[in-house]
């Protein structure tokens, strides 16, 4: 009789140059039978534990906090917070865990446009990509988010547009308006899960990554993502690629459209009860298409 090996869920470290990532593996390797998911969170600056709701029984999931946020370590004052660096982070890492011979990539939000660009790359292992509310140019994300805001109760409108004009993000009164917002169109699901509130108190606590390449927030995007554009690149991607993203999404369904059109021979699901968190929002929908997907280009 062969026994099972124990369920791989036990946290680990990578080090690489001078830099440490935390990461860890989730199933049982003894009953996985398709190439193992790595998953990439958003952010940029948030933690894995958000996406932890979301793993497939047939496959290991690594899900890992990208460096300066969350169990990894954080940067040197002087660190340049570049989609770079965290490109050849996810590189290392999937060297790292031995996943380099075969593996499908998911990459949710900041996590999907890093996704992709690495599918633009040479991995001769990588068998497909999934992008979940990721988007292939800022300025269409920007141009969406500022309908969406333009749409919010006249009284949330207002007091987001005073304090960005006063340079007072940090009011609370500021912070409540982004909460009617985040409500409306980053996670529907109430009340909201206990893994979203533990990415979102990490990511209260320490927001270095996130202030750096997006801004104080969703909607005002004036970090060093505010002139990402990967539309001309991702023609690049050589993989299967399935695009997903939810119809009250931050992310709009015409800037899911614009990525989609962008990523050659891609498939394009798009999840009317969602808004950006379709793998808590929708979960039944999310693990069959996905999973289906993922069994297809095994």
């Amino acid at each position: 009789m062969t026994t099972a090996q124990p369920c791989r869920s036990a946290g680990g470290s990578m080090t690489w140059r001078g830099r440490e990532t935390w990461f860890r593996v989730v199933g049982d390797p003894g009953s996985a039978t398709g190439a193992p998911l790595v998953l990439c969170h958003g952010g940029p600056g948030m933690t894995h534990d958000y996406l932890l709701p979301f793993s497939l029984p047939d496959r290991l999931c690594l899900y890992y906090d990208q460096f300066g946020a969350g169990r990894s370590g954080r940067g040197a004052v002087d660190e340049r917070w570049t989609p770079e660096l965290f490109l050849s982070e996810l590189s290392e890492l999937v060297d790292h865990v031995g996943f380099s011979d075969g593996y499908h990539l998911l990459g949710h939000s900041w996590g999907g446009m890093l996704a992709l660009d690495h599918a633009t790359c040479s991995n001769p292992g990588l068998k497909s990509v999934t992008a979940v509310s990721a988007f292939a140019k800022a300025a269409d994300f920007a141009a969406g988010v500022a309908r969406l805001v333009a749409a919010l109760p006249p009284e949330t409108r207002a007091a987001i547009e005073h304090h960005e004009a006063a340079g007072t993000t940090d009011d609370p009164e500021y912070q409540r308006a982004v909460r009617v917002f985040y409500r409306a169109h980053v996670c529907r699901t109430k009340p909201v899960p206990d893994a979203v509130l533990a990415t979102l108190a990490a990511l209260a606590e320490e927001s270095t990554v996130y202030s750096a390449m997006m801004g104080p927030s969703e909607f005002t995007l004036t970090g060093s993502l505010r002139d990402w554009d990967a539309t001309t690149r991702l023609a690049g991607v050589r993989v299967p690629a399935l695009l997903v993203s939810g119809a009250h999404d931050e992310v709009t369904p015409e800037v899911s459209r614009a990525l989609h059109e962008a990523v050659p021979g891609s498939r394009w699901e798009l999840f009317e009860g969602s808004s950006h968190m379709s793998h808590v929002e929708e979960p039944e929908r999310f693990a069959a298409v996905v999973g289906d997907f993922l069994a297809q280009h095994d």
